[in-house]
């Protein structure tokens, strides 16, 4: 869904993009605003590291190199439009609700004078979800709440629960419950004894890991060792 118009004489484009996969560096005769709709961007812009996503915004000034990488379907909101428009430095900028009206209302030039009147963004702490699963793999029979998640990534609990809801949909509660259960239906089609598995992956006996196995996928162990 892609709209072009005119502009104080000068054509745009505007509209969400649908993105999945790995995208080599380029650069574009146009500047760019971008913002996620949904999911987040893995940015390199002008050899540095960044990201979009539902809260920070990027802009990338015409002639910036840059490249970028997301997972299945992340749907970014994004306007190209001439050079001149947003200056020639690259900038990270807070999505207010005025910038996600935007969307909706269709005015290009309302967006752009939204942007440039956003905050900036400095320096915004991520989680790393492959840290956060092989850190959860190593010690899963141990206790696990948000602040000790959170600590590793030197984040308030309160940031850390929201981000990882942003990032997965998932508060961190469901989050390492799931996780729990994935590890235990592995453990268990390898053969391990139901009261040794849940005591591997945090369950406090082998009926309440049984309970929550039937509860969340509808099998038993017992099944489960035959699938």
């Amino acid at each position: 869904m892609f709209r072009s118009g005119v502009r104080h004489g000068r054509e745009t484009s505007f509209g969400i993009r649908r993105y999945s996969g790995e995208y080599l560096s380029h650069e574009h005769t146009h500047a760019q605003i971008m913002f996620a709709v949904q999911g987040r961007m893995e940015l390199e812009v002008g050899g540095l590291s960044a990201f979009a996503d539902s809260s920070c915004g990027m802009i990338i000034p015409a002639g910036t190199v840059h490249g970028f990488c997301a997972k299945s379907d992340v749907r970014m909101f994004v306007v190209d439009l001439p050079a001149d428009e947003v200056g020639d430095r690259v900038r990270k900028f807070a999505v207010t609700q005025r910038c996600r009206a935007s969307i909706v209302l269709k005015d290009v030039t309302w967006l752009v004078a939204q942007v440039l009147q956003a905050p900036r963004v400095h320096v915004r702490r991520g989680i790393d979800l492959a840290q956060l699963d092989a850190m959860l793999d190593q010690a899963l029979h141990e206790p696990w709440d948000t602040s000790r998640m959170a600590h590793v990534f030197f984040l308030s609990p309160q940031r850390f629960h929201a981000r990882l809801i942003e990032m997965t949909g998932y508060p961190p509660k469901t989050y390492l419950r799931l996780h729990r259960l994935e590890r235990a239906a592995q453990l268990l089609r390898r053969g391990m004894p139901l009261e040794t598995t849940a005591q591997q992956v945090g369950y406090r006996s082998a009926s309440a890991l049984g309970f929550a196995l039937k509860r969340d996928s509808g099998l038993s162990a017992r099944k489960l060792r035959v699938v």
